[in-house]
């Protein structure tokens, strides 16, 4: 670790308790043994001990992400018919989405939140999206902000290969937002379909595919959320610790 990661942990320590970041610290080991992760999980690259080996989550068991499940499945079919006329009418609003693994054409995104902020571009593209994950992600913290919120559109015969995600602290929520039949994802050895305008939450740092053979586009709702089970001291030191991981391997 670099002198600013260690004087932040410090500080952190100092206000929470000097135990509170024991799990990140026990992440950063060299000599962690990669047997004490699932196998499906090997190709992660970080995992956070304590974590429960859980691939599928119910998204509705939580209480610090109900509100957020509950509004987007209340304002599906807004969500749905702002993100039609946007993709018939602003294409250009929507890009290759660029995994940190594969660039895919046939894979189409519309971010509301990239790079630790809201895409105010897309409060005018989709409204009621943005509105919700504003009020019941951002504002209230449950959002990684590491990560993203986008609309995932998979055209017609689009697969995304199996991989592993970068870290398990993190957990992914998808709002069906439209669902032809043939459309499927599979997390660790459970493949499922996803419902039109419920929610589906999985921890992605276990292999994962989707796919679309059905004959219309397939879209998505995503947000990358802190994992319940991660504490708040936890996430300060994460965020801060893979922000310079970032900076270091940009450098």
């Amino acid at each position: 670790m670099t002198p600013e990661i260690d004087d932040y942990f410090a500080v952190l320590k100092s206000e929470h308790g000097a135990d509170s970041l024991a799990r990140v610290e026990e992440m950063l080991e060299p000599r962690r043994r990669s047997d004490q992760r699932h196998p499906l999980q090997q190709a992660a690259k970080w995992v956070l001990p304590g974590i429960p080996q859980q691939p599928w989550h119910d998204p509705y068991a939580y209480p610090e992400l109900q509100p957020l499940v509950t509004a987007l499945e209340e304002n599906h079919a807004q969500i749905k018919a702002e993100q039609e006329l946007a993709w018939e009418q602003r294409r250009a609003a929507f890009s290759d989405y660029e995994h940190y693994l594969v660039r895919q054409r046939n894979w189409q995104a519309l971010y509301l939140y990239r790079d630790g902020a809201l895409n105010e571009e897309a409060a005018a593209t989709a409204p009621t999206a943005y509105k919700v994950l504003k009020e019941h992600a951002v504002d209230t913290d449950v959002i990684c902000p590491l990560l993203e919120s986008h609309f995932s559109t998979l055209l017609p015969g689009a697969a995304i290969k199996p991989h592993c995600d970068l870290w398990n602290f993190s957990i992914n929520l998808h709002l069906a937002v439209d669902i032809p039949e043939g459309a499927a994802i599979r997390v660790a050895e459970e493949t499922r379909s996803w419902e039109e305008g419920k929610c589906l939450l999985f921890d992605y740092s276990f292999e994962h595919e989707a796919w679309n053979d059905g004959d219309r586009t397939r879209t998505c709702l995503l947000a990358d959320l802190w994992h319940p089970d991660t504490t708040l001291p936890e996430r300060a030191a994460l965020t801060m610790l893979m922000n310079e991981i970032q900076k270091m391997m940009a450098g």
